[in-house]
């Protein structure tokens, strides 16, 4: 059996990585299973960051994750490039099991695992991505000031990214594959009067268009009849709502109904005792990089007090 650590930090994305450098930097050498093919979480495939505070110029994403994975090793973390498969959390000594086979022992857990995008699955959206094709209005809206924008979704995340890109755009036109919206009623009425926003209902997205450089245009069809027709664009928003990587705790842990982990009001408590959560996974809300790395913080240091109860009913 494994060494106990104290503490496993699952996920790397700005959560993690900031868990992992206060841990480190309280001395406590956290492990960060950072996933085996895209550590770094969602930044890693985004291109320039704008809105992370500390770069008057912009970062590239990558960058971004790069460096905080160095600041975490300076610290003495230790890095395991794989995916959780499994994890066994109510005892005192949680366990968590990887896919290559390795199991690792710990009196702490902090799941930092974020989320992803629900893709449309359209031809041009994954050639498209970061030229283009964006999953963030707040953070991409501005690069497409005085161009024709579409949005697609009708929840309200959807309505609140075309009304927030309807101040940057020349068009902004919102495609929804039905003609009953999931969005709230003042949401709707919101984007209804909004002179600036044109909605599409019973429309899909057919292919994401462009010069192979950038796009250029959407054909969307009509789910009643089957036309189909170009919209021009150069920025295609996809709000079709956010999946959390949560299904690979099996239940271990309370989950909304969304799947999003359960904390305990501004913490990071779940559940389970010595187990935390961190970033998207936990967030249906913010989504941004700069609030999960304010998590990742939390997470820490909800993690340092806990360690130390625990060594204090040692002693008692």
């Amino acid at each position: 059996m494994s060494e106990i650590r104290d503490v496993i930090i699952i996920g790397s994305g700005p959560a993690g990585y900031t868990a992992a450098i206060y841990l480190g930097r309280a001395g406590l050498k956290p492990l960060v299973i950072a996933g085996a093919l895209t550590p770094g979480g969602q930044l890693i495939n985004t291109t320039e960051v704008e809105n992370f505070p500390g770069f008057p110029d912009g970062v590239l994403g990558p960058d971004l994750m790069e460096a905080m994975q160095r600041q975490a090793e300076r610290f003495d973390a230790e890095l395991v490039y794989d995916d959780v498969e499994s994890v066994e959390l109510d005892e005192t000594i949680k366990t968590v099991r990887c896919n290559g086979g390795d199991v690792y022992r710990a009196r702490a857990v902090i799941v930092a695992t974020g989320s992803y995008y629900r893709h449309l699955d359209v031809p041009g959206e994954e050639e498209y991505a970061g030229k283009g094709v964006s999953y963030c209005a707040t953070c991409d809206g501005f690069f497409f000031r005085g161009k024709p924008i579409v949005v697609v979704g009708g929840g309200d995340s959807a309505m609140e990214e075309a009304g927030f890109l309807s101040r940057f755009g020349s068009s902004v036109t919102l495609l929804h594959r039905r003609d009953q919206f999931r969005a709230s009623r003042i949401m709707i009425d919101r984007t209804m009067e909004n002179p600036a926003i044109d909605v599409m209902t019973n429309t899909v997205v057919a292919s994401i268009n462009g010069d192979g450089k950038a796009v250029t245009s959407v054909t969307v069809r009509d789910v009643n009849t089957g036309e189909e027709r170009e919209l021009d664009a150069n920025g295609v928003f996809i709000a079709a709502g956010q999946i959390p990587q949560t299904a690979f705790l099996g239940g271990a842990l309370t989950l909304d109904d969304h799947g999003y982990i359960v904390v305990a009001g501004a913490g990071t408590s779940t559940n389970v005792p010595g187990v935390f959560a961190a970033g998207d996974c936990a967030d249906p809300v913010y989504q941004q990089a700069i609030s999960a790395a304010g998590t990742g913080c939390r997470a820490a240091i909800d993690v340092q007090t806990y360690l130390e109860s625990l060594a204090e009913e040692a002693d008692a």
